[in-house]
């Protein structure tokens, strides 16, 4: 069908569907067909920016689809050269580094393209740090994000979490959404479970290089950021023990001490202390950008 036709079948259904439904139902109609039209045509601006300012020799479908917008509707329309199971390994590979933290590895379990409400992915989470909820939580929504962005397609994600000393591993179901990067307040906390809301990070809040550290705040909420070689993190800005912040403690290491009470956690094992756990943030560092996760039941109300 022409561009022609298709749009004047377009407007024959809109009147069709006030006069059946009223002008209420034509006015939410004129609204979804204007944002499907604002994203077929910023997804077809890029193709053309990125085509023209593509290198010479430059594969034309790894240029496209290094974009995301691009990529999301190549996906939508079947186009995409990569099939779900490989662009599900790439997220996978994306945070396995961040993943060693709190849970050592994952891998694939199982993808069910044909289930009937939409395709389900099935890891095998191993060592969930100990079976700490703060952590797991981490883990569960720094999956969802990057399975999110890369293989949209996926509806649902059941992750076999193997806790040290734990007889049964436990099933953590992850529903993937689609996260809105602009900046905005975080979600409120509520029910466990709940989404996280991901934030870019600035250049200016991230540690200048290898054992430095930073402070971001966040939508409300300080963050301590430790830049260690291969790898950052992200914590609460709060001492468990003495509830003191953490932007004057000392990175001895691998090891974070308090500057007030002296209290030591190991910061690529998720925080892990003697006595106490600090509360790590979900963070993704990809392609020079830096993403973290607001959780409301993670991180709480307080400062």
């Amino acid at each position: 069908m022409a561009g022609q036709e298709t749009g004047e079948r377009i407007g024959a259904l809109l009147d069709e569907l006030a006069q059946r439904a009223g002008p209420e139902a034509r006015d939410i109609a004129d609204e979804l067909v204007r944002c499907l039209m604002e994203f077929y045509g910023e997804g077809l601006a890029r193709t053309v920016r990125l085509l023209r300012s593509a290198p010479d020799g430059a594969d034309p479908l790894a240029v496209l689809t290094a974009d995301e917008l691009v990529s999301d509707l190549l996906i939508l329309h079947d186009l995409h050269p990569e099939d779900t199971a490989t662009r599900v390994g790439r997220a996978l590979d994306k945070v396995r580094p961040y993943l060693g933290s709190h849970a050592g590895d994952v891998e694939v379990a199982g993808l069910d393209l044909e289930t009937a409400g939409g395709p389900t992915l099935r890891l095998r989470l191993r060592g969930s740090c100990d079976g700490c909820p703060s952590s797991t939580q981490t883990v569960r929504w720094t999956i969802e994000e990057a399975v999110a962005r890369i293989a949209p397609e996926v509806a649902h994600i059941e992750v076999e979490g193997m806790a040290d000393g734990s007889p049964e591993p436990a099933l953590l179901q992850i529903l993937p959404h689609r996260p809105d990067d602009a900046p905005g307040e975080a979600a409120p906390s509520g029910e466990p479970g709940e989404a996280a809301r991901w934030y870019e990070l600035g250049p200016r809040s991230l540690p200048a290089g290898d054992g430095a550290t930073g402070v971001a705040e966040v939508a409300g909420h300080t963050l301590l950021l430790i830049r260690l070689p291969g790898q950052l993190y992200a914590y609460r800005d709060r001492c468990p023990l003495c509830a003191a912040g953490l932007a004057a403690a000392v990175l001895d290491g691998e090891l974070l001490v308090c500057a007030g009470c002296g209290a030591g956690f190991d910061v690529r094992r998720a925080g892990r202390g003697d006595q106490g756990h600090l509360e790590p943030v979900p963070l993704l560092e990809e392609d020079g950008s830096v993403r973290v996760a607001l959780p409301g039941e993670l991180l709480g109300a307080g400062p």
